[in-house]
């Protein structure tokens, strides 16, 4: 892939709109102004980012509870996403859904899903769709490597394989489903190895280097949209951050999140751009004050939002028969 000064100004300013929005996100959780669960993906932005860059308007994508880098990369627009976290009716799923249920149509975005591997059989259900209605476009399913260990996974790869469905399965592997190291979960550990035993095209790629996850997915899609049939990328990756703001992170080693933490997707980034010499045309400082200016904004529209009024409680919960 070929990076230029423009492309490497996009990559870098998506990371860091995702780790200030979701650091932002803490403060405000700290403060009781978001409730509920919140998941970060702080130290994950590069697989975001990476992917979304080789997708078109026309391609769907479903996530995980995990979602507001996948989101924001994928174009929803930041303010709304802040006021779904704070419930309120001008969020992107009306402030029904938080922070675990982002949705927006208008991007293609089916959000994220509470379920573990909840997502991988609606992925293949919409590719079905793809397929039976002769549409060129890729439906990319996004899952951690807890939901490896679940029926629907297995299911649903020797489904997508058998009916070579066009959809993109993509693996983010932090080494830890909620607090269980993969090592205790799986007699195979290199994921895209079981994708492969149902002849799947699959890759195992740096989770933490953008350039790498956006060269797997951009020749994952082409292949997939030439009727190639499914693809199936592994990330290696990590959270900086603990499995949620509840969890008390017993289980990891502090010396092993600061071994990460050097892999860290910006500053790894940062190190290839100076070997490329494109650093120099990065100005770091208008970024941080424009993503300052779009999260500051995001903050205050949430603040300023509306909730829903209780007569409209049952509203989208059950549908109207009519007599006729």
């Amino acid at each position: 892939m070929e990076l230029d000064l423009a492309k490497a100004k996009e990559f870098y300013k998506g990371m860091l709109l995702i780790r200030r929005f979701e650091e932002k996100c803490v403060e405000l959780y700290s403060n009781q102004k978001i409730r509920g669960f919140l998941h970060l993906y702080i130290g994950e932005e590069a697989i975001a980012v990476g992917l979304m860059s080789a997708l078109g308007e026309d391609d769907a994508v479903l996530t995980t509870y995990r979602e507001h880098g996948h989101a924001l990369a994928r174009g929803v627009r930041a303010k709304n996403v802040m006021a779904e976290m704070f419930g309120k009716v001008e969020g992107c799923s009306r402030g029904r859904g938080g922070s675990m249920h982002l949705f927006d149509a208008k991007t293609r975005f089916y959000g994220g899903s509470a379920i573990v591997a909840g997502s991988l059989p609606l992925a293949v259900g919409m590719a079905l769709a793809d397929k039976m209605m002769k549409r060129k476009r890729v439906t990319v399913c996004v899952f951690g490597d807890g939901a490896v260990a679940e029926g629907e996974f297995h299911e649903s790869l020797n489904l997508a394989a058998l009916w070579k469905l066009p959809v993109l399965f993509v693996c983010e592997n932090n080494g830890y489903a909620m607090g269980t190291a993969l090592k205790y979960t799986q007699s195979e550990t290199d994921i895209y190895k079981k994708a492969a035993s149902y002849k799947i095209s699959s890759k195992q790629v740096d989770g933490m280097s953008v350039t790498e996850v956006a060269k797997a997915a951009a020749r994952a899609v082409e292949d997939v949209k030439d009727g190639k049939g499914p693809a199936f990328i592994e990330c290696l990756t990590y959270r900086f951050r603990a499995h949620s703001m509840f969890d008390a992170e017993l289980y990891r080693d502090k010396k092993e999140v600061l071994e990460w933490k050097e892999k860290d997707p910006l500053l790894a980034f940062e190190r290839k751009l100076q070997e490329l010499n494109l650093w120099s045309g990065i100005n770091l400082k208008e970024f941080e004050e424009e993503i300052k200016g779009v999260i500051d904004e995001a903050v205050e529209f949430a603040e300023n939002g509306a909730l829903e009024p209780v007569e409209d409680l049952e509203k989208f919960v059950y549908s109207e028969v009519s007599d006729g």
